[in-house]
């Protein structure tokens, strides 16, 4: 009966000579059941050279979790041998049940993997698995390198760069993007030029891999042109639509703050209330937000004519092509710049100055609107995980949950 159950064990592990199940030790109490594991013996091929190789001896005895047995934490513990190559040196077997320096099995491991992906928090998924934070940790970031060392960038051309606050205060993140595919490719810590260089040297490891960019879409911060201007020399920048119009959202947004203080101070309120109906887009508007603004446009304000000429810069991005958009923008810029908002004349001139990465828009019609679709994904891992402080943890769970990596183990039975 006992070598029919070894013999079914050894079945389900798919263990084929000269491993076999030598024992199963059912421990109610305890809730377990231990699987010994055993190697008949013989030779074995060197981990190293692939040469056969005797037998030298065993290493001290090691334990896999492995999936449970009808709700009892099983777990395969074997000695394994060490082979005693003459070019190599002594080297210790492979299992087949588990990769190298992995405390888990190749099964555990892609079922973890799976309920991992998703569950709504790391902590929901650990336990209902029954890890530690440590071992749920090490089975993302050991999923994580399993991925990046197989992931396919050869289709990469357009590119985002992008930032995203990391702890609070001014700590930031540096995510690498691919604006085609939809995934993140990698992430370091802050957003100065140093990381950016880093950043785009890690995603994209070889030169190939750097020249097939054709465009990279980013906001204005100096440190993301200067290193991808240097790194990926065939491409064009973009500057990102989406950071257009926050600057200008914020110059509309000091106008009305200012005009409010001084509207107060005369006892008038028209501008109560009034922030996000002048800085919302026509899309999120709401009928409270529309009857506030038709209010402060039916008044001669400083705000409603802020406001007018950030919706005015719509037209430059619905533009047909380069030629249009050229006129349009000449157009606003004159307006813009004779306003007398300070505010709104500062960010004229300086969307005047980056024109060329305005208008190569035009080229690519490229944004960093699928960077901010991941992001809020990032802040959906960061707050269901109540913050990191450790960044490589973090890394980890962008790249496992937003990377569209191939996580699991490959299973050959």
């Amino acid at each position: 009966m006992l070598n029919q159950l070894h013999r079914h064990y050894s079945l389900l592990l798919g263990l084929q000579t000269p491993w076999k199940v030598a024992n199963v030790d059912l421990q109610i109490e305890a809730s377990r059941v231990v699987i010994q594991v055993e190697h008949n013996g013989g030779k074995e091929r060197c981990i190293e050279c692939a040469k056969a190789c005797k037998i030298k001896d065993h290493a001290a005895e090691r334990q896999w979790r492995h999936l449970d047995t009808m709700n009892f934490e099983t777990v395969i513990k074997a000695r394994t041998p060490r082979t005693n190559c003459a070019g190599c040196g002594v080297k210790t077997v492979a299992v087949p049940w588990a990769e190298k320096s992995s405390r888990f099995t190749l099964m555990f491991e892609a079922f973890a993997i799976a309920v991992l992906e998703v569950a709504r928090s790391l902590e929901a998924g650990r336990q209902l698995l029954g890890l530690s934070w440590d071992s749920a940790n090490t089975i993302i970031r050991r999923a994580v390198e399993r991925g990046l060392a197989q992931r396919d960038i050869s289709e990469v051309t357009r590119v985002g760069i992008d930032e995203k606050s990391f702890l609070r205060g001014h700590n930031y993140i540096t995510l690498l993007n691919d604006l085609d595919g939809g995934r993140v490719l990698d992430v370091v810590p802050e957003r100065t030029e140093k990381a950016c260089r880093e950043l785009i040297v890690k995603a994209l490891p070889t030169d190939w891999s750097r020249f097939k960019i054709e465009a990279v879409a980013m906001d204005m911060w100096p440190a993301f042109k200067n290193a991808a201007t240097d790194l990926l020399e065939e491409a064009e920048i973009v500057y990102d639509r989406y950071h257009v119009a926050q600057y200008l959202g914020n110059a509309v947004d000091q106008v009305r703050r200012a005009e409010h203080k001084d509207l107060m101070a005369q006892g008038d309120q028209s501008l109560v209330g009034a922030r996000y109906s002048v800085l919302r887009s026509e899309a999120t508007r709401t009928e409270k937000h529309q009857d506030i603004l038709d209010r402060i446009c039916g008044r001669n304000l400083k705000t409603s004519r802020a406001w007018a000429i950030k919706e005015t810069f719509q037209e430059f991005w619905n533009a047909r092509n380069e030629g249009f958009a050229e006129g349009i923008f000449k157009r606003w810029y004159g307006w813009a710049t004779r306003c007398q908002l300070k505010p709104v004349v500062k960010v004229a001139k300086m969307l005047k100055r980056h024109l060329d990465g305005l208008m190569s828009y035009f080229r690519h019609r490229i944004s960093n609107a699928v960077s901010e679709g991941l992001n809020s994904k990032i802040q959906s891992i960061k707050s269901s995980a109540r913050g990191f402080r450790n960044f490589e943890n973090y890394r980890n769970r962008i790249l496992f949950c937003c990377g569209k990596l191939t996580l699991s183990p490959k299973i050959t039975h």
